[in-house]
């Protein structure tokens, strides 16, 4: 039996069991993770484009597990809200007085034929895998002409402004190198715009015309032929048909579909699209109050990034706190999300947001639409600290926590 059991080791369940231990000492706590390592994402982008070494972005998940938690390196597999207990893949069976569900989501390669066996070769790359950024490094270094490829599956996915960063560096790599004019680029994207904020879609538009992108919107990638360099998108017509086509390349890089973990997604947690079924601003639970969620796996309508689980920590913290002392819950989250979409190599627009799109800049006297050598400052060296020296220490910095 745990006063609080966690279910998932990433950010935003070593954040929230920080932000609760700061809060109050006494809690029993168990996290439940069984991964051996642990990934600091957002710098899977810079070693894409040559900015940072991948080996940077992990930590063992020992160095970065809390001291005060029990960790128990195993999965959860099936929930019995009703009983206050949930089954691990170990097939041990945990007692809780609250529950925090936070496991992420799920990266569903398979959901795109052909694509896992051509995955790291012939040209085929993904930012959304450690191991795949410096291959696409590789790849942008490499290409001189030709046509490059990049996807973006339909939403929600995390991270919604790093398919185009991955755009954006590369061009401007080949830019730089003056080889851009040798090279067709295009950007498939699921969705019918470039950022669900319209504030900064003519920038980043801006920017698509300085590369000489060729938009396509409403554009799922299928199928991919990796032997054969073809990738096969599918888009519906005005009549509602489904149209096939095939576009030869020599670089995609692919983000693929995402959804939730199918084990949240069929249990009683979840609302119809298998997200955890939550109040957008307490994040209790709609039906079970002694649950809890936050990050990828909740359902409320915010960007899904590390900068959104700085904000949540705190108030899931708060309120499960005074959820195990009786108390009416005061704390409240108001949507935010930060994603610093990196135009160029030195530049970056830092898009800050809340619920409904309304801008929520963290430095109001600079407009948040201009591309700065400022914000790109704060992506490549402060936000990195934030997250392993902040966000995974408790330190809430920049957070004001609604109560």
């Amino acid at each position: 039996m745990f006063d609080i059991v966690i279910i998932g080791g990433g950010a935003a369940g070593l954040g929230v069991a920080q932000s609760i231990y700061k809060r109050q000492k006494n809690l029993k706590i168990a996290i439940t993770e069984p991964a051996s390592q642990h990934f600091y994402q957002p710098a899977w982008t810079l070693a894409a484009a040559g900015e940072t070494d991948i080996s940077q972005s992990v930590k063992p998940m020992n160095k970065v597990m809390p001291h005060f938690v029990k960790w128990i390196k195993s999965a959860a597999m099936v929930f019995d809200p009703d009983n206050n207990c949930i089954t691990l893949e170990n097939k041990e069976i945990l007692h809780y007085r609250a529950l925090i569900v936070c496991p992420g989501l799920c990266l569903n390669w398979s959901a795109i034929e052909g694509l896992e066996e051509t995955l790291g070769k012939n040209g085929v790359t993904s930012n959304y895998r450690s191991d795949l950024a410096p291959y696409t490094w590789q790849m942008v270094q490499q290409l001189k002409n030709g046509t490059a490829l990049f996807t973006q599956p339909a939403m929600p996915i995390k991270c919604a402004g790093a398919p185009q960063k991955a755009v954006y560096l590369s061009c401007f790599h080949w830019e730089k190198h003056q080889v851009l004019k040798n090279i067709k680029v295009q950007f498939h994207h699921a969705g019918s715009t470039l950022f669900g904020v319209e504030y900064f879609v003519p920038i980043l538009k801006q920017y698509m015309d300085r590369y000489r992108v060729d938009l396509n919107f409403s554009s799922t990638l299928t199928k991919v032929d990796g032997a054969n360099k073809i990738a096969t998108f599918s888009r519906t017509d005005l009549n509602g048909d489904i149209i096939s086509t095939e576009t030869a390349f020599d670089m995609l890089h692919i983000v693929p579909p995402q959804s939730a973990h199918p084990f949240i997604a069929h249990s009683p947690l979840a609302n119809a699209a298998g997200w955890v079924d939550v109040n957008p601003l307490t994040l209790q639970h709609i039906h079970y109050p002694n649950i809890f969620s936050l990050g990828d796996a909740a359902s409320s309508p915010n960007a899904k990034t590390a900068a959104a689980i700085r904000k949540q920590a705190p108030v899931v913290a708060i309120n499960i706190i005074r959820y195990l002392a009786g108390l009416n819950l005061t704390a409240q989250y108001n949507g935010y999300g930060g994603c610093p979409l990196t135009v160029e190599n030195g530049k970056i627009v830092l898009a800050e947001f809340a619920y409904q799109g309304v801008l929520d800049p963290t430095f109001k006297c600079l407009t948040p639409n201009i591309p700065r050598r400022f914000n790109w400052f704060i992506k490549r060296y402060i936000l990195a600290i934030v997250y392993w020296h902040g966000l995974l220490k408790g330190r809430e910095w920049l957070v004001k926590t609604k109560q």
